[in-house]
């Protein structure tokens, strides 16, 4: 037992998930996916802890790994993520028809708050972890509610309202890949980053999609009570003649 404590203290070769997350930046669940198949140096203690050996993981890093810092401003820029929206905006005519009944004003509120939910989230891969970031992020989803409150008002469904929130998520996704690799960002740098956006995007789809069914419930609620109200007028007269 003594001998398994010094072979896993500071200065050890072999060291915990958590410590070989930080070195490679990706996450727990990819390092154990990683290990399984095979692509790195890991032993399973008796307690069934996983222990990766630390030269293995450092010789994994490029001297001049490329972050994700700046990304915007070197390989996916706003107007760049423009350019994608509108080669999908063909294809999202066919596979959305509700789209087709929209006015111009419509579609123009969509593709302008799409846009800024686009540069919000680019913000917030940018800044990584720090404060920046988590503003960037909050600011996205109060974009997302508002795309949940006008699927509401234009009265989508909740399948039309994720279809339009997929026609984003999906061009998002494609361009943030091609400009990690135009970036040469390493692949586990790449995953990580990935699994960052995925998550992000998770928060604003579950905004937007309980922004819309608040504002449907509260919808309802107005009608329902308009609805009473106009009985209440109608009969107000019928009872006084009745006294």
């Amino acid at each position: 037992m003594s001998r398994f404590r010094r072979s896993t203290g500071p200065n050890s070769d072999w060291i915990t998930l958590g410590e070989a997350t930080r070195i490679l930046g990706v996450s727990a669940g990819t390092l154990r996916r990683w290990s399984d198949a095979g692509r790195l140096s890991v032993f399973v203690t008796p307690g069934g802890h996983r222990r990766f050996n630390r030269p293995a993981l450092q010789r994994l890093l490029p001297s001049d790994r490329p972050t994700r810092l700046s990304l915007v401003r070197s390989a996916l820029t706003p107007a760049r993520l423009a350019r994608a929206y509108r080669r999908e905006a063909s294809a999202a005519a066919r596979q959305l028809p509700w789209l087709v009944d929209l006015t111009d004003d419509q579609r123009q509120w969509f593709r302008i708050h799409g846009r800024r939910m686009a540069e919000l989230l680019l913000g917030h891969l940018d800044g990584e972890q720090g404060v920046a970031a988590t503003q960037q992020l909050k600011a996205a989803v109060a974009e997302a509610v508002s795309y949940g409150r006008m699927a509401a008002q234009l009265r989508l469904s909740l399948s039309q309202a994720l279809e339009g929130f997929l026609q984003f998520r999906r061009p998002f996704l494609h361009e943030l890949s091609v400009a990690a690799q135009r970036r040469g960002i390493d692949p586990g740098g790449t995953t990580a980053l990935m699994e960052t956006a995925e998550r992000a995007l998770d928060q604003l789809l579950v905004a937007a999609i309980t922004a819309q069914g608040a504002a449907r419930i509260g919808a309802a609620r107005g009608r329902a009570r308009s609805t009473l109200l106009a009985e209440g007028a109608v009969l107000a007269p019928r009872d006084s003649q009745d006294r």
